[in-house]
């Protein structure tokens, strides 16, 4: 099994270096492509420049300004502390409408990768597949926890055997029944989600006790799952849950 997860882990990283492009704006700013794909399907990009003896890595306010324009308002004191609670999770700045963090030459590529799962989240977090719907995927899952006495720690941050940071939604403390229980949202669940996601736990769960479990709670209000983003998961060894079955797992996740 370790040397299944090694394996795993080897090819992420390839798939990420290999996948990864390069392109000189001008004597300032580099353009990288990543192979994460945003809700267009389009490969999500930001922007490197040097600055102060480190570097700055920004956005350029794609994230933010593509959810505005799709009729996502972030301009509530609800969606502004979630904003802002997400992204002090990857040490992301929001400098007017662009996601920014700052990095050294020894931190370059967590940072880097901290950016990513950041405009990543954000854009998953608060994208509203219709403008008439009135509450977050991320609220109702707040508010199911909370109405079903299900205790949680919020917006945890573990390190995973690659050395890299992953984010993680909720993280359920051990009780005398059952073991550590890690709970991961998707609003928009595509496979390209399932697999970061899948990635970040298969590089956690070595470093957790043994028999922590992770789940994955897709939205299927408004969204139909594609047939690959369960099955992505269920190989890397998490537990996908549709909304719509959230009851099933109520009593595990409670005890």
């Amino acid at each position: 099994m370790i040397e299944d997860v090694r394996r795993l882990l080897d090819n992420y990283i390839a798939w990420l270096r290999d996948k990864t492009v390069l392109r000189q704006i001008d004597q300032t700013w580099v353009e990288i492509t990543t192979p994460h794909i945003d809700r267009h399907n389009d490969y999500l990009q930001f922007y490197a420049r040097k600055q102060n003896g480190g570097f700055l890595l920004t956005d350029d306010g794609y994230i933010i300004e593509d959810l505005i324009s799709s009729g996502c308002t972030l301009d509530s004191p609800k969606r502004q502390l979630l904003l802002k609670m997400t992204l002090r999770g990857f040490g992301v700045e929001m400098v007017e409408h662009r996601l920014e963090i700052k990095a050294s030459e020894q931190n370059f590529s967590q940072r880097k990768h901290n950016l990513i799962q950041a405009m990543l989240a954000v854009n998953d977090l608060f994208f509203l597949a219709s403008p008439t719907i009135a509450s977050l995927f991320y609220e109702d899952v707040v508010t199911w926890l909370d109405s079903t006495d299900i205790r949680y720690v919020p917006n945890v941050k573990c390190t995973g055997k690659s050395g890299y940071e992953h984010h993680f939604d909720f993280v359920i403390p051990k009780s005398k029944k059952l073991p550590e229980r890690f709970l991961q949202t998707i609003s928009q669940p595509s496979r390209d989600q399932a697999q970061a996601i899948a990635f970040k736990w298969i590089d956690t769960k070595d470093s957790r006790a043994p028999e922590s479990r992770a789940y994955a709670l897709l939205n299927d209000q408004e969204n139909t799952i594609p047939s690959g983003v369960v099955d992505a998961l269920r190989s890397y060894d998490m537990e996908p849950i549709l909304w719509s079955q959230r009851d099933a797992i109520k009593d595990d996740l409670a005890a």
